[in-house]
């Protein structure tokens, strides 16, 4: 009997050693292995998480996705792009991926210039991170939706202190408004909250910059701006295809490297099949080509 218990206990210390590192470790494939880490503090905000995706060849890294959820800035959660940032490690093996969470906005708050200095300090947590990991702390910020303007307008704009924005080498907008000032963009469901919200009109701003241009990102690119890749659906009713014409002009004149992709359906279509691969393939080939400019 005292055999037999002694088993069944060495039997359960096998079977939790056996869990604790598969819940360490992702394995996509037998040369594809990530260590992950689960809600990452990375500020002092209750908002301020993420999940971390390290490849477990460290030598390899050649940079850090930023996986940014959308929900019209004041709803969502990272949870909702795990797969998708699943799927990306699938195809980028050589990239660490942080998914990470911001602090939303509500009736009492604003969205900016809150929601992108968390992204700030998301990716000064990961410098940090970087030196003690020895990766390369360049970062591609990619969104969707709310989480697009977000990543175009860290990406872009030059008003707000993020000290990290050099460091970004590309950017991925999936669905993302551009210009929030157009018309078409006023018939977004939400707008009456966006206006509201955005940011506090009582505080002032530079003499020649307006609230209506601090959070517009076409309004911000120059010449310097990191290459972006955009993809925009044909049916979306919420974000139109007509701000994916918005941006590529302002792209274009100002010699920004960029691709513009359409995918058959709404906003919500982006990561459903085949779109999602196609999504996936074309930010692998731009990546690549970004690389040997």
């Amino acid at each position: 009997m005292h055999k037999s218990c002694l088993i069944i206990l060495y039997f359960l210390s096998v079977c939790l050693f056996w869990t604790g590192c598969k819940e360490n470790t992702i394995t996509l494939d037998k040369n594809i292995i990530f260590e992950k880490e689960k809600n990452i503090r990375y500020g002092d905000g209750s908002g301020e998480k993420l999940d971390l995706y390290i490849p477990k060849n460290k030598d390899s890294i050649k940079g850090v996705f930023i996986i940014i959820h959308g929900g019209g800035w004041r709803s969502g959660d990272k949870s909702q792009l795990t797969f998708f940032t699943l799927s990306m490690m699938q195809k980028f093996p050589d990239y660490a991926f942080a998914n990470m969470n911001y602090t939303l906005a509500d009736n009492d708050s604003f969205i900016l210039p809150g929601q992108t200095r968390d992204i700030d300090n998301a990716l000064d947590f990961l410098v940090k991170k970087s030196v003690e990991m020895k990766f390369t702390p360049e970062f591609i910020l990619l969104g969707n939706s709310a989480g697009a303007h977000l990543s175009m307008l860290y990406g872009y704009n030059r008003i707000f202190d993020h000290k990290h924005r050099t460091k970004v080498r590309a950017i991925v907008n999936i669905v993302g408004p551009a210009d929030l000032n157009s018309a078409d963009f006023k018939n977004y469901y939400d707008y009456y909250f966006v206006e509201k919200h955005m940011m506090d009109l009582s505080k002032p701003t530079p003499t020649d910059i307006t609230h209506l241009d601090i959070p517009n990102p076409i309004f911000w690119i120059n010449k310097t701006s990191p290459p972006t890749i955009s993809f925009y659906g044909n049916r979306d009713q919420v974000v139109p295809l007509s701000q994916k014409i918005k941006l590529d002009s302002a792209l274009v004149q100002n010699k920004v490297k960029h691709e513009t992709y359409e995918f058959s359906g709404g906003h919500l279509d982006w990561d459903k099949a085949p779109n999602d691969a196609f999504l996936i393939d074309k930010i692998a080939v731009f990546l690549n080509q970004t690389d040997k400019k």
